[in-house]
């Protein structure tokens, strides 16, 4: 049967490098693990220290974000995301992450996300101040992959 012969992969996290997510905030990291040109999706673990904030943001597609350490939460949200949530962010919603720090976390927030799409960052009048997706991904990898001399993967290929 022509499903059958789908291949599966897997993608060792291990020798892919932390990248700031410059020029946003040099304190917040990024692991890219797939950057999909074919969807529009990219897949990344992001770590950011307590007490940071991210600029707002409007989604053109859904993202699905797993806390594995940490908390956050959304400027304009009550609630707070800790170990083991999972967030799910609808297609043009618009929001202000925020990571807090709960009694017990170790300083920093460590999530697993995948979006689809582009995140649209804005100022407070809801003026475009830069788009990310998974083309702007692939250009900040490269570079910090050039930089330091980093043999860089293809992050789009489908294995």
């Amino acid at each position: 049967m022509l499903y059958e012969q789908i291949d599966t992969g897997v993608i060792d996290g291990d020798p892919l490098p932390w990248v700031p997510f410059t020029p946003y905030a040099d304190n917040v990291f990024l692991k890219y693990f797939k950057l999909d040109p074919i969807r529009g999706e990219f897949i990344v673990l992001m770590k950011a220290p307590a007490d940071m904030q991210l600029p707002r943001h409007h989604h053109s597609g859904t993202v699905i974000v797993y806390t594995i350490e940490g908390s956050w939460k959304y400027k304009e949200h009550d609630w707070v995301a800790r170990p083991g949530s999972v967030v799910f962010e609808t297609a043009a919603s618009a929001h202000t992450p925020e990571v807090v720090n709960v009694e017990g976390d170790s300083g920093y927030v460590l999530t697993f996300v995948i979006v689809v799409g582009d995140l649209v960052f804005m100022d407070e009048n809801d003026n475009v101040l830069a788009i990310e997706n998974w083309k702007t991904g692939l250009q900040r990898y490269l570079a910090y992959c050039e930089a330091n001399g980093i043999e860089p993967r293809d992050l789009t290929a489908f294995r």
